[in-house]
């Protein structure tokens, strides 16, 4: 049974289809699933078709599958493309199983993997496309996750996580620190009426989101909340000016004044949220470059918001593998003998988006 997220892009409502039968992924099923390249190339093959292939040229949604050449044709413009074409692996040379091994990797484990240690594992002689290969898997989660608005109750603030410095200035103490990255922090808060949760709290976490963001200027945030806090919501923050506008865009703002020991009682899921994405970000990958931080924060995400999925998680990140191409692009420049990373933001379009659930 496979759960699809209708059109109303809530994390709320949902439709189930009977599609298949999903066979719980963990790391036994894996290795009888997916025993060698022609398994993980029938798989990804299956899948695409459930989404639907649509001809770049002239839109067509039917064609033919060549076997000799591996590609589809369109049966109307006879336009060709490979079984990679306009997917996540749109480019990539990698074997699909490196694909399958990083796909369950970052799904099964609930830290994360880094990719010094996935090259390890498949023995791979560079570590460049490997570190691709994951980042291009990051990119893709987020991409999903921004198809959705948080609703209801939100928690809103902001946190600073610690990234390395690209400039030789003194360094600075505090929250303008050039080794302090900005992140704009939002988490589904939602009231319990009768019995309280485990921990005896009286309102449990829904949905979470976090973003990358320049400064805290008003105009910032006003943007980040109209693009990812549904236009209902009523939000609970902390009394920033940065926040003043924000009674404007949404049903209700509850700005606080809030000590700094009662932080976590206020906004408690919001400053958890942040404790376990740098808990994950030190543990797993130390220091990392500022440009990068929001692919990790799209994986710590991504998790959280599918965490009652457990081993089915691995079919869901598929699902968007094949109807998602990244626009995360690898450069080789040398610059002061550095390899350098440029990310641009083009996302595929795709038809087949509202019926596809995360």
């Amino acid at each position: 049974m496979i759960i699809r997220f209708d059109s109303t892009y809530k994390f709320s409502t949902f439709i189930v289809y009977q599609i298949d039968t999903v066979r719980v992924m963990n790391l036994l099923n894996f290795a009888d699933s997916f025993p060698d390249e022609d398994s993980c190339k029938a798989a990804f093959k299956k899948h695409r078709e459930l989404q639907g292939v649509i001809c770049p040229k002239c839109g067509s949604k039917e064609h033919y599958w060549l076997k000799g050449k591996e590609a589809y044709q369109c049966k109307y413009c006879k336009t060709r493309q490979s079984l990679r074409s306009h997917t996540l692996m749109h480019g990539s040379h990698l074997p699909f199983r490196y694909w399958f091994i990083s796909m369950h990797l970052l799904t099964a484990t609930k830290k994360s993997f880094s990719a010094l240690e996935l090259q390890r594992q498949l023995k791979h002689k560079r570590y460049e496309p490997v570190w691709l290969m994951m980042h291009k898997l990051r990119d893709v989660m987020g991409q999903r996750d921004d198809r959705y608005e948080l609703n209801g109750t939100v928690e809103f603030d902001e946190g600073f996580f610690t990234t390395e410095r690209n400039t030789d200035e003194p360094l600075k103490r505090g929250r303008g620190s050039q080794r302090k990255t900005k992140v704009a922090v939002m988490a589904e808060s939602v009231p319990v009426k009768e019995v309280k949760t485990k921990k005896g709290k009286d309102r449990k976490v829904g949905y979470i989101k976090m973003l990358v963001i320049d400064d805290l200027k008003a105009e910032t945030i006003d943007n980040v909340v109209r693009g990812n806090i549904n236009k209902d919501a009523v939000i609970d923050s902390d009394a920033s000016s940065s926040y003043t506008n924000l009674k404007t865009i949404v049903k209700e703002h509850r700005p606080k004044v809030i000590p700094e020991t009662e932080v976590g009682k206020v906004l408690p899921y919001v400053h958890i949220s942040i404790s376990n994405a740098k808990r994950m970000l030190l543990d797993v990958h130390h220091c990392i470059a500022p440009q990068y931080l929001q692919n990790y924060l799209n994986e710590f995400c991504y998790k959280f918001n599918r965490r009652y999925f457990d081993e089915n998680l691995f079919d869901r990140l598929l699902v968007a593998c094949v109807s998602y191409r990244t626009g995360f692009r690898y450069n080789r420049k040398n610059v002061a003998g550095l390899e350098t990373l440029i990310i641009t933001g083009n996302k595929l379009h795709s038809t087949t988006d509202n019926n596809i659930g995360h």
